[in-house]
């Protein structure tokens, strides 16, 4: 079970952050893609150090991403008419498994999906732009992207509210 818990956890790291880190990294102007990218450099076999600091570096990148995602796409979709439900969290003790699951199938992907877009749209405006219309490429993407950030978003505020339902507070008492 423990093995099991360990590797979703990981591998939601990987698609919210890593995936997307090295993504924006490589529109980073400073850094050279065999820093960066797994055995894609002259040498097809890299040694360990550099596939972590690699990873790292990536790691690092798309926390930072995410934080861009947080201040930008998530205000967005706030804006557009996508809000958060109203969610009583004295429930989630009795609960935390499926709200667990409901985070595991839904809100991590929702991070992957916002977080491409602001990597794609990094490395578009950073190294894509001056390519024209061949470093246009990704932009369908980008808004194949927010499309699926939103949808996952949508599904996990329903499926939590229905979940967590409104808090105690606000509910109204007929007599």
């Amino acid at each position: 079970m423990a093995t099991e818990e360990s590797s979703l956890t990981n591998f939601g790291l990987v698609i919210a952050y890593v995936l997307p880190g090295f993504t924006a990294l490589q529109g980073f102007p400073l850094l050279s893609p065999s820093a960066i990218a797994w055995g894609t450099g002259e040498d097809p076999n890299p040694q360990l150090s550099a596939f972590l600091s690699s990873t790292v570096m990536a790691l690092a990148a798309g926390l930072t991403v995410s934080t861009v995602r947080w201040f930008v796409i998530d205000k967005l979709h706030h804006l557009t008419g996508l809000k958060p439900p109203a969610r009583d969290f004295s429930k989630l003790e009795e609960r935390v498994g499926a709200f667990e699951y409901l985070v595991l199938v839904h809100y991590r992907y929702y991070k992957f999906y916002a977080n491409m877009v602001v990597a794609l749209l990094w490395r578009y405006a950073v190294h894509d732009y001056p390519l024209g219309l061949r470093g246009a490429a990704c932009l369908p993407f980008v808004l194949l992207f927010f499309l699926a950030s939103r949808d996952s978003l949508r599904k996990y505020y329903r499926r939590t509210g229905e979940l967590l339902g409104e808090p105690s507070s606000s509910l109204v008492i007929a007599a």
